[in-house]
């Protein structure tokens, strides 16, 4: 493929990527390092990292070139997968615009800042490592000429309430997931149990039980989260503030949640 052909279909690549679009065929690796070279002293790309380039689109200066997060975040590792409230965010869902981009690989990967944004990988969590490459409620989306990996709204409920510090914290947490018409709840339960966290689980649970009407939440699904509850009484919140104790989930849980008494000063 020509190489003006292969950058406008490809706003964010990989080197071996190009080296295998080459007009006759696969180029040699050296071939299409010292051709990205050129086109990036041109201004045509821009290096985001070793191996990775994005497409700087025509009249644009490269220093000004905006590179769509999403799919920049979904490129940095060969099984990225963007999660937390990142996927809220890329779905319409988050109650924050955020420039903090949170991943999820199984490779090794540092943090990058670039283009205004901050990227941040988060390891396959331990429970998920047991299947390779096969990672459960991810989807591939259409999105800015290409696809990106995205994490269902069913797994980034149970994610986002599992980890509120890559989330925005309880307030953004909850506002943005109550932007959300509906959850297969089948589906929510399923990659809880999978995860293996019993804190997360009670967490949705208490979550869905607060909007059970709202979102059309049946008794049998709190029911199944329920029989995941930690065993003994658990703080809800990771810095154990005190709060009402909720026996059918086992948590202490603060009143600013249950109240949702972010709703007062909104």
């Amino acid at each position: 493929m020509d190489s003006d052909l292969f950058f406008a279909a490809h706003p964010v690549f990989t080197l071996g990527e190009f080296a295998q679009a080459g007009d006759s065929g696969a180029r040699a690796v050296s071939t299409a390092k010292t051709l990205l070279a050129r086109q990036v002293d041109a201004g045509r790309i821009v290096r985001v990292r070793r191996g990775l380039y994005a497409t700087v689109p025509p009249g644009v200066e490269p220093a000004r070139a905006a590179v769509d997060p999403f799919l920049l975040a979904s490129r940095l590792a060969d099984d990225a997968v963007v999660a937390y409230h990142a996927a809220l965010q890329f779905r319409g869902k988050a109650y924050s615009i955020w420039r903090r981009f949170h991943y999820v690989t199984s490779r090794p990967s540092r943090p990058l800042s670039f283009s205004g944004g901050e990227f941040v990988p988060v390891a396959v969590p331990a429970a998920l490592r047991l299947d390779p490459g096969h990672e459960p409620e991810v989807e591939a989306v259409p999105h800015a000429g290409s696809m990106v990996r995205v994490t269902s709204l069913e797994r980034t409920l149970v994610d986002v309430l599992g980890s509120p510090s890559r989330s925005g914290g309880w307030e953004e947490v909850w506002r943005s997931l109550e932007m959300v018409e509906f959850f297969d709840v089948d589906r929510v339960v399923e990659y809880a149990h999978r995860l293996g966290s019993a804190v997360t689980a009670a967490r949705v649970g208490v979550f869905l039980q607060q909007h059970q009407k709202e979102l059309m939440v049946d008794e049998q699904g709190l029911i199944a989260l329920r029989a995941m509850r930690p065993r003994q009484p658990r703080y809800f919140d990771p810095e154990r503030r005190r709060g009402r104790m909720l026996r059918d989930w086992n948590l202490i849980v603060p009143d600013d949640i249950l109240e949702r008494r972010w709703e007062e000063v909104a």
